[in-house]
């Protein structure tokens, strides 16, 4: 590799698992090039390379090729581990994997509904249609790559119940996202990122959502800039082009403003993915041998006070492993420390999880581990 070799970023401005890793990119200063991911693209490279056909991807100058977000970051952190997004002190963290996994797997939610439930604001989706038609070509005619943006969208923006996002949940929905925006606006006016004055790897989960969707789209962009502005000035931190990175607190602290986003991810999410380990135990036990699909079935969920179905991601599990093991690992005064906190959330009991049916990543697919780590106790 010389020093003047670029890294490839298969992108798009609109996705959103992509603005997590370009700003990861500019703030490790990783020279890198954004390539815009069209469907020829995806056809000649992206698939052929990976197997799979979801961006973000990344491409090494020495020709390795990394698919997902998580493993691109932590991939990453080994070729450029200074300085590190991932603290070294337990209770930070902790809070910034499980801020992440929050993120990544939560608040995609708020994301897609102020994405695609509001079709009568022109601006607003013609906006959208027009990137999404990027896939055609960047160079196309906007009304062009908006006529191909109507095509090419719908999977996303049939998605919505696939979710869980109903007429029956939307206020619910739309009330915690508001409730999540005031947090963090309050935390934001007194702490430059999550843990001080650098970026960990909660705030590039949080910048998935909260920037190509939230932060991006013209209906959400005005939302957060008239109710959230730190929350906004905090996403245009992190696109920065020059970054300046400081430190994580001092002594291990948790801002007291954070404690009111982990308290509301443990009440809201954490019943979803806990679920999510269960109905995949069960799903493994019965097809064993079969390849784990994206979705394994829909269970029910509360949104607020109001009770719907949404579809199973196992992909949600293999991301709770993370905090998970990093938690249970811990002892002595560390893991005091922890459990005080979770105490403190309303987290400690759900974070005694034991998960029997391990799964990991391979070949960028979702495969089962090869023996249980719990010993099933329906066999004994």
């Amino acid at each position: 590799m010389t020093a003047n070799s670029n890294y490839k970023l298969y992108a798009l401005p609109h996705s959103l698992y992509s603005g997590k890793v370009r700003s990861y990119l500019r703030f490790k200063r990783i020279p890198y090039e954004e390539v815009v991911s069209t469907l020829r693209v995806f056809l000649k490279f992206i698939v052929p390379r990976t197997g799979v056909k979801y961006i973000p991807v990344v491409q090494t100058p020495d020709d390795v090729v990394v698919q997902d977000t998580t493993e691109i970051i932590d991939f990453l952190e080994q070729r450029f581990p200074q300085p590190s997004v991932y603290p070294a002190t337990p209770k930070q963290k902790l809070v910034a994997l499980l801020i992440e996994l929050y993120a990544d797997e939560w608040l995609l939610n708020p994301a897609m509904h102020y994405r695609w439930s509001f079709w009568h604001e022109r601006e607003h989706i013609n906006d959208v249609l027009e990137h999404f038609g990027m896939l055609l070509s960047p160079h196309a005619p906007r009304a062009l790559r908006r006529i191909a943006g109507k095509r090419f969208c719908k999977p996303f923006s049939g998605a919505l119940p696939m979710l869980g996002i109903t007429a029956r949940t939307i206020p619910a929905l739309e009330a915690a996202y508001l409730l999540l925006l005031d947090q963090l606006n309050r935390h934001f006016a007194r702490y430059p990122f999550l843990l001080g004055d650098r970026p960990s790897i909660g705030d590039f989960g949080l910048m998935g959502p909260l920037y190509a969707h939230l932060g991006r789209d013209f209906h959400p962009k005005a939302l957060m800039q008239s109710r959230a502005p730190n929350v906004y000035a905090w996403v245009e931190r992190m696109n920065s082009t020059d970054p300046q990175p400081g430190d994580f607190l001092a002594d291990d602290e948790i801002p007291a403003t954070l404690l009111p986003v982990l308290s509301g991810m443990f009440r809201e999410f954490f019943p979803v993915v806990t679920d999510t380990v269960h109905r995949l135990d069960s799903w493994l036990l019965e097809n064993a041998g079969r390849k784990i699909p994206r979705m394994i079935g829909e269970h029910e969920f509360k949104y607020g006070d109001v009770t719907e179905k949404r579809l199973i991601f196992p992909y949600s599990q293999w991301m709770l492993q993370r905090p998970l093991d990093f938690y249970q690992s811990l002892n002595g005064g560390a893991k005091a420390a922890a459990d005080d906190l979770l105490q403190r959330v309303g987290g400690y009991d759900e974070m005694q999880l034991k998960i029997r049916q391990r799964v990991r990543r391979q070949n960028n697919r979702l495969i089962a581990d090869a023996s249980p780590s719990i010993p099933d106790p329906r066999s004994a």
